[in-house]
C-alpha cells in the first residue's frame, strides 16, 4: 500500500462488507410498495447519487406518494439496523488501519453514507477511534462524481491532494480523485462491476487488506 501521510477512505465496500445490503435496499423498498421488475439499470443510475437525489429520483420514476425526505428516512432506518447489528469489517482491515496509524498516517472517512451512520457502524466495529473525522457527501452537496468531498477532507486534514491517498472500491470515485490530483488506491469488492477499469486507472490496488 501507499505510504502517504494522509489517507481518505471510503467506507461501504472498501473497509466494510455492506454492499449486499445497499444493492438490495432500493429494490426491496420498491417491492414493499408493490413495484416489481428488474432494477439493474435503476441501481446503475442511482449509484453515484447522494441519498436526497436518489430518493427524489425514485419518487419521480415510480410516482411514489411519499416525499423524498420520507423515502430517505425509511431507507435510512433499514440501513441503520444493518449498521447497528450485522455488517462486518472486511478481513484484514483492522490490522491494516492500525499499521497505517502506527506509521504516522492521518485517516478520515469520506462516504456517501450519512456521517452519523458511519460513526454508528465504525464504533460498533471498534475502529472509529482510528479516524480523525467522517465527512458525508451530503455535507458538501455532491456525490463522488465531483471532487468536492475529497478536497474538503484534504483541507480539514491540512493536506494537499498530491500527499493524500484515496481508497475506493468504485471506478467513478477513483477517476474523480485521480483527476483532482490525489494518489488513488483501488480496493477490490466482489460487488464491484468495474474492477478491470479500476486496475487500469488507480495508482495502486488492494485485492485483500493485509496482503
Amino acid at each position: 500500500m501507499g505510504n502517504k501521510k494522509y489517507c481518505i477512505l471510503d467506507m461501504d465496500g472498501t473497509i466494510i462488507d455492506s454492499m449486499p445490503y445497499w444493492n438490495r435496499l432500493s429494490p426491496d423498498y420498491l417491492n414493499s410498495k408493490g413495484i416489481e421488475g428488474n432494477f439493474d439499470d435503476l441501481m446503475a443510475r442511482i449509484k453515484t447519487m447522494i441519498m436526497p437525489e436518489a430518493c427524489a429520483f425514485l419518487k419521480e420514476q415510480f410516482n411514489l406518494p411519499e416525499e423524498p425526505a420520507q423515502i430517505q428516512e425509511q431507507l435510512a432506518d433499514v440501513m441503520r439496523g444493518h449498521y447497528e447489528r450485522d455488517i462486518p469489517l472486511k478481513k484484514g482491515v483492522r490490522e491494516s488501519l492500525e499499521k497505517m496509524r502506527e506509521n504516522g498516517a492521518t485517516l478520515c472517512i469520506v462516504s456517501a453514507t450519512a456521517s452519523p451512520l458511519v460513526r454508528l457502524c465504525l464504533e460498533r466495529l471498534g475502529i472509529w477511534n482510528l479516524f480523525s473525522f467522517a465527512l458525508s457527501c451530503e455535507e458538501v452537496g455532491h456525490g463522488k462524481d465531483r471532487p468536492d468531498a475529497f478536497l474538503e477532507a484534504a483541507r480539514r486534514m491540512g493536506a494537499r491532494p498530491d500527499e493524500t491517498a484515496v481508497y475506493e472500491d468504485a471506478g467513478l470515485a477513483i477517476r474523480t480523485a485521480k483527476k483532482a490530483g490525489f494518489h488513488t488506491v483501488g480496493v477490490y469488492d466482489p460487488y464491484c462491476e468495474d474492477w478491470e477499469e479500476i486496475v487500469r486507472t488507480a495508482d495502486e490496488v488492494i485485492t485483500e487488506w493485509g496482503d
